[in-house]
């Protein structure tokens, strides 16, 4: 007798091939109750490879995140999926994401009661109606996971870079390298605590390294192109000698393009964050000079290693240093 394929699968389960493909590979995006569905076909089958057992039931571990139109949150996106793939099928890793302007739907979001879940990984701002949400459902004994940035100080682990001595290497990089002296224009996201964390690393490295260039202005682009755009032109018309730029967010295309039309000839030298196809091709052409990538597959890995320590599927402990962010320049591409 062949062995059952997704076809038999599929139909003893009711649903379609496409989905129990999803479930046996542990690439979430499914409900619950269809989960549940596929595993147990496949078990009444004797579908061959491991499935879960009856007494444990499935994991359903949710991954909340903003902003799915930026190349960052769409690496972070895929390297859970990756990762999903690799686990037992007990494990179901679903992603969705959520609008980073409104909290009160991201704490609703954390609030909902309607799926069980073994755990709970945020890539979400801080704002205190989302850090009560979190404080709740920590409290009621669902393991919290923060990556990338914190939702809340008072509960949960987190997993990213150490934002202060990343805002103090760009500041090292610009006060040591820039073509030359003058003063040093930054570009924050200010809802975000890692984003003021770099600034804040940033503008103490200047304080204790006083010299010709200098940290002059700030602005808060809210990762927004168009207002990120305006504020560099600002600042350009400003400080006509501008020696530096520094991105702590994101929007670093709009901040390229207006390089690329009026300030190549000016010699500014720019550290921004992320590598994406637009900061790879800006330091290729010159226009940026050093990315700090702030890694975002391991940091979906160690946050998804924590969750599974959580909850009893390992014994392994995680690593608990930041994660290393990485440093490239054009010459490493």
């Amino acid at each position: 007798m062949n062995k059952p394929n997704y076809r038999d699968i599929a139909r003893h389960a009711g649903v379609g091939t496409a989905t129990v493909e999803r479930v046996l590979n542990g690439r979430g995006g499914v409900r619950p109750e269809l989960v549940e569905k596929v595993i147990i076909a496949a078990r009444a089958l004797d579908y061959p490879r491991k499935l879960p057992d009856t007494h444990r039931g499935l994991l359903r571990i949710e991954v909340l995140m903003v902003r799915p139109e930026t190349t960052f949150y769409q690496r972070l996106s895929a390297a859970f999926e990756r990762i999903a793939a690799t686990l037992d099928p007990l494990v179901i890793v679903h992603r969705s994401f959520t609008e980073e302007m409104k909290p009160e739907e991201i704490a609703r979001r954390i609030l909902s009661a309607g799926l069980r879940r073994a755990g709970l990984i945020l890539a979400v701002p801080s704002h205190p109606v989302i850090g009560a949400a979190v404080e709740k459902v920590s409290a009621q004994g669902l393991p919290v996971v923060h990556v990338v940035t914190r939702a809340s100080e008072r509960t949960g682990e987190f997993v990213g870079i150490d934002n202060y001595a990343a805002g103090r290497t760009a500041a090292l990089f610009i006060s040591r390298m820039a073509r030359r002296t003058g003063p040093v224009f930054a570009i924050c996201h200010p809802i975000y605590q890692v984003h003021r964390d770099r600034i804040r690393g940033f503008s103490d490295y200047f304080l204790e390294h006083p010299g010709a260039t200098s940290f002059q202005y700030l602005g808060f682009g809210l990762d927004e192109e168009h207002l990120g755009a305006e504020l560099l032109s600002s600042a350009l018309r400003m400080y006509p000698d501008l020696a530096g730029l520094y991105n702590a967010g994101g929007g670093n295309s709009a901040l390229i393009n207006v390089l690329r039309r009026h300030a190549r000839e000016r010699g500014i030298f720019f550290v921004g964050h992320e590598l994406t196809d637009y900061t790879r091709s800006a330091l290729q052409d010159g226009i940026m000079d050093v990315v700090l990538d702030q890694a975002p597959e391991a940091q979906a890995r160690r946050s998804l290693d924590l969750i599974l320590r959580r909850i009893g599927l390992t014994d392994i402990k995680p690593d608990q240093a930041p994660i290393r962010f990485i440093t490239i320049t054009k010459e490493g591409l």
